[in-house]
């Protein structure tokens, strides 16, 4: 591990200051992601901002109906909350489907949303990378890439972004809050993340002096119909070969709109609203929630050693939604 410099920051305020007169500087709260990344030499920060101080642990129900999240608000705390629980029942499940109970009583929110890919090659600074080390090549195009991307890749990078918690929030359509020098901003979370492209290195649109400060989830209609699954190698504390996070509005026998969001596969939460969208008007059945996974997963491209994931993805998005509609797989 590389020397490091460290300030406890007081205030929002004093926490870009600090982060912006040092190269190489970033912050720290739970550091459930970061501390593992200085520990294998990926990252090597100069200088270590401690925001755990800053007065972002509020957790309330908006006046319009949605639900405001600081950024430091623990990921347990935040799955066990009554109003998550009761309001956004898909975002609890997403939560408790990752890490291990230790990790999520010690990562935040903000910390969640900027975990870092788990591809093998990107953990080993023994190897070309290009998210690492832009220009060196990605070896799991043609090596090891059981875990890789099927959708959204480029000739750059086919690492997939690793949480649950974001899959969830990309279904739920949350707005990330952000501050910096030039103000205050807020991202969609549609917007948030961001396909590999020319700059793997890049995994989100956060600018490098800007600090997460909240996430606000809007009214939501689908607390009665959503599930997450989430398929991976072991039943506990491993990532995801694929999850989908669904979560329908049905009234009268029919569906009025519906969400869906796959993890797993992409270098981002992937969704594609004409694939929610074919099934509106719809009655919740196996042949709609189909045709809707087929528009999802079009251009699907499997790398030699992810092949499986394009019908794992399938199989698993018409089971989430069967799921959210409280029908039997069978149907």
């Amino acid at each position: 591990m590389n020397p490091f410099e460290y300030h406890r920051a007081i205030d929002a305020a004093d926490a870009l200051r600090s982060l912006g007169g040092a190269e190489g500087a970033c912050f720290i709260a739970g550091g459930t992601n970061l501390l593992d990344l200085m520990k294998e030499g990926v990252a090597r920060p100069a200088r270590l901002v401690d925001i755990t101080q800053l007065p972002l642990r509020e957790l309330r129900v908006t006046d319009g109906g949605g639900l405001h999240v600081g950024a430091l608000v623990r990921n347990a705390d935040l799955a066990w909350h009554p109003e998550v629980q009761r309001r956004y029942p898909l975002l609890a499940e997403a939560l408790l489907a990752g890490a291990s109970p230790q990790l999520r009583n010690m990562a935040t929110v903000g910390g969640n949303l900027l975990q870092r890919t788990r591809c093998y090659y990107f953990y080993d600074i023994a190897a070309p990378c290009n998210k690492r080390a832009p220009g060196s090549g990605c070896p799991a195009i043609e090596g090891l890439s059981r875990i890789h991307a099927i959708l959204g890749a480029s000739e750059q990078c086919v690492a997939v972004h690793p949480s649950d918690m974001c899959v969830a929030l990309a279904a739920l359509e949350a707005v990330v809050h952000v501050q910096g020098p030039q103000g205050d901003r807020a991202i969609a979370m549609a917007d948030f993340h961001r396909l590999p492209g020319d700059a793997p290195e890049r995994d989100h649109t956060l600018a490098a002096d800007e600090l997460i400060t909240a996430v606000e989830l809007p009214p939501s209609p689908f607390a009665a119909h959503a599930a997450y699954i989430k398929v991976r190698d072991r039943r506990s504390y491993a990532f995801a070969l694929v999850s989908a996070a669904c979560a329908l509005d049905i009234a009268q026998g029919k569906i009025r709109s519906a969400r869906i969001a796959l993890g797993g596969v992409a270098h981002k939460p992937w969704r594609r609203p004409e694939a929610e969208a074919l099934l509106a008007g719809q009655a919740p059945a196996a042949s709609a929630f189909e045709a809707a996974a087929a528009v999802l997963l079009e251009g699907a491209r499997a790398l030699e050693q992810n092949g499986f994931k394009v019908e794992l993805a399938r199989r698993t998005v018409v089971r989430a939604l069967l799921r959210a509609a409280g029908k039997e797989e069978s149907e």
